[in-house]
């Protein structure tokens, strides 16, 4: 789905009576997640895990975060392994994603593109996931999303927010884009990442308590061979206007820009009039890496892509998160960068969201 647009913006007076409308379903959603916090009992699945989440519907970045962080604990010495839902794709799991055999459709596409990086297990149960990695030789599980899920116990959980969006209104779906209440979800994160420039002022809105990760995304080797040309831009992720703004960033010209529901199967017809649209302005037709997995084979080559990754503004405050989980591995060399906040207490989490 995509975002509405009124999940982002100062409420109008038509937001404000649309906001009221939807309060019967917003406590509903409340109440649910609440509920299920409080009957389900987490397991522990035998190593160490670490959820990078989100409090928000849609793009905060979590899946290049998650990549970031298993760099880090590999330049440690250790084994980790990725689990995921799988969303969008058919696959229930626990099956451990090949990114050349599985497709979108079966596993989801961001399951393809970890995969292609590290292991990375599918699984509607995440208990089972994480079980199986750790038969499969993880010492260290990374969970990209999953930080509502009450059913596996959790030993550091991170909640990376989109510096240029926050928390959007600040409301519960579907009045706002928080799945669950802020200061709720605050209150059972060990750490924040913010991706980007804070220009909403995230760090304000935080716990005094809870350290802030600063990172940014960088542009791929895609950039020099895409800077200056002239492009038309389609994307199907949380934020496509993020992908057209890294777009002009890098030089190139956008002729036509097509946003698309975030995990969005295309069809071949739907892409042979993109490709028509841009033969038809002399234009290179590009994507995002997430994108290019869900297209349709034949459909590929025809397509120009643009990858991102994440870079640590400072990643002292991350490697002292990490320490509480991993205390007896050497530390990777430090990156330099600007210094973030100051560390901040955290500890296990239970079923219902209380530290111990």
């Amino acid at each position: 789905m995509k975002a509405p647009e009124f999940w982002g913006r100062d409420p109008t007076t038509l937001d404000r009576l649309l906001i009221a409308a939807l309060a019967p379903l917003t406590l509903i959603f409340r109440l649910a997640g609440s509920i299920r916090r409080l009957v389900v009992r987490p397991a522990n699945a035998g190593v160490p895990v670490l959820c990078v989440g989100n409090l928000t519907a849609g793009g905060a970045g979590k899946t290049p975060t998650a990549l970031a962080i298993a760099d880090r604990l590999r330049a440690r010495g250790r084994r980790p392994h990725v689990v995921l839902r799988g969303y969008g794709g058919s696959v229930r799991g626990p099956t451990l994603v090949d990114p050349i055999a599985h497709r979108a459709d079966q596993v989801g596409d961001e399951a393809l593109l970890i995969a292609r990086r590290l292991p990375t297990w599918v699984a509607r149960d995440r208990v089972a996931g994480a079980r199986a990695a750790a038969a499969a030789g993880a010492d260290i599980v990374i969970l990209d999303d999953g930080f509502q899920n009450p059913s596996i116990d959790k030993d550091l959980s991170l909640i990376v927010v989109d510096g240029g969006y926050g928390f959007g209104n600040g409301r519960v779906m579907p009045a706002g884009p928080l799945r669950e209440p802020l200061a709720q979800g605050l209150a059972r994160a060990d750490g924040v990442v913010v991706v980007g420039e804070d220009s909403v002022d995230v760090a304000a809105r935080l716990p005094f308590d809870r350290p802030v990760l600063r990172a940014v995304t960088v542009p791929g080797p895609e950039t020099r061979r895409l800077r200056n040309r002239k492009v038309v831009a389609f994307a199907g992720i949380g934020r496509p206007e993020k992908f057209f703004d890294t777009l002009r960033a890098i030089g190139c010209r956008i002729a036509g820009s097509w946003s698309f529901p975030d995990h969005h199967p295309y069809a071949p017809d739907e892409i042979a009039r993109l490709v028509e649209v841009a033969h038809r302005m002399d234009a290179v037709l590009v994507t995002t890496e997430k994108d290019l997995v869900r297209l349709p084979p034949e459909a590929r080559d025809l397509v120009d892509h643009l990858t991102i990754s994440l870079e640590w503004l400072d990643a002292d405050p991350l490697d002292r998160l990490l320490d509480r989980i991993d205390p007896r591995s050497p530390r990777p060399d430090p990156v330099p960068g600007r210094p973030s906040v100051l560390d901040g207490h955290a500890g296990r989490e239970d079923g219902n969201g209380r530290r111990r």
